[in-house]
């Protein structure tokens, strides 16, 4: 006897979470997670010597999309690490200047001039991480991010 593929994966939602997990599912559309009413935009970091990244923490859910613009103002050689962050998301896709990098992970980045990079991302893994310029100490040189 076989069992379709629409009742095995039914079965196997409600398994991981029961039936609201079920119809949460369906609400997204074809495309998944990766749906519209999925994403979200996230407000700009903004890299600048001696300027504070962000205005305020960022508080993200696990399960959805989002997209953020780094903005460099070249006003001196700046990156950003946060390795523990990279790894508790999937990146969509990197786009600077139009050119899209879809990349398999991602330790930091860096802008040598003034540009403006947008990550598009997918949340994952809940904890607490941070974006920072390498080799500075001040807090307004690191930007914390939770993902519940």
């Amino acid at each position: 006897m076989r069992i379709s593929t629409f009742l095995l994966s039914a079965c196997l939602a409600a398994s991981l979470g029961g039936a609201r997990a079920w119809a949460d599912q369906d609400s997204f559309g074809l495309a998944g997670v990766l749906s519209a009413n999925n994403k979200e935009d996230l407000p700009p970091i903004q890299l600048s010597s001696g300027m504070p990244l962000a205005d305020a923490p960022l508080l993200l859910k696990s399960g959805t999309y989002y997209e953020i613009e780094i903005e460099a103002d070249g006003s001196q050689e700046l990156a950003l690490e946060g390795a523990g962050f990279f790894r508790a998301i999937w990146i969509d896709e990197i786009v600077i200047e139009g050119l899209e990098i879809r990349p398999l992970g991602l330790d930091s980045v860096e802008f040598d001039e003034a540009g403006t990079m947008e990550i598009g991302f997918l949340a994952i893994k809940p904890g607490r991480y941070a974006l920072s310029v390498p080799g500075s100490s001040g807090d307004t040189q690191r930007l914390d991010i939770t993902i519940e």
